[in-house]
């Protein structure tokens, strides 16, 4: 029996995504796995088969536990003594879209094609974004 692999050509679906209420890590994991195309039968490892994600009101994504408090985001600037720090409940107030971004990003392949699949991820803090002319299909996860 032949394997049969995916064409790299495939046709991309958008996906419009509410965040509000939404657990922060669970949410990462949906949209992961919607940007690798593991929710498609013709899913391919090592070809990009996965779709558009639009992400609309991050900044009412919700934690549980102590994790606003005692979460921390690190950065280094390159320098001596260049680490920076921020809390989540920091994070989300400054940059609410880089918390979901992050969350996804750790989650994706750690190569060349993980940048390309973060690429098709759109986030909003606001409950509107410029993507209507692509009439993402809003799905609940």
């Amino acid at each position: 029996m032949k394997t049969t692999w995916a064409k790299p050509d495939i046709e991309k679906k958008w996906y419009l995504v509410d965040a509000e209420g939404k657990t922060l890590g669970r949410l990462a994991s949906k949209i992961a796995k919607i940007l690798m195309g593991k929710n498609k039968p013709i899913y391919t490892p090592f070809i990009d088969t996965g779709d558009f994600v639009v992400v609309i009101n991050a900044d009412k994504i919700h934690v549980t536990g102590d994790k606003l408090k005692s979460k921390i985001y690190y950065r280094h600037s390159g320098y001596l003594g260049g680490l920076k720090q921020r809390t989540l409940e920091e994070m989300l107030d400054k940059k609410p879209e880089e918390v979901l971004r992050l969350a996804v990003k750790r989650m994706l392949p750690k190569n060349r094609l993980g940048r390309k699949m973060l690429k098709k991820l759109k986030i909003y803090a606001s409950n509107e974004h410029p993507h209507a002319a692509q009439q993402p299909e809003k799905i609940e996860l």
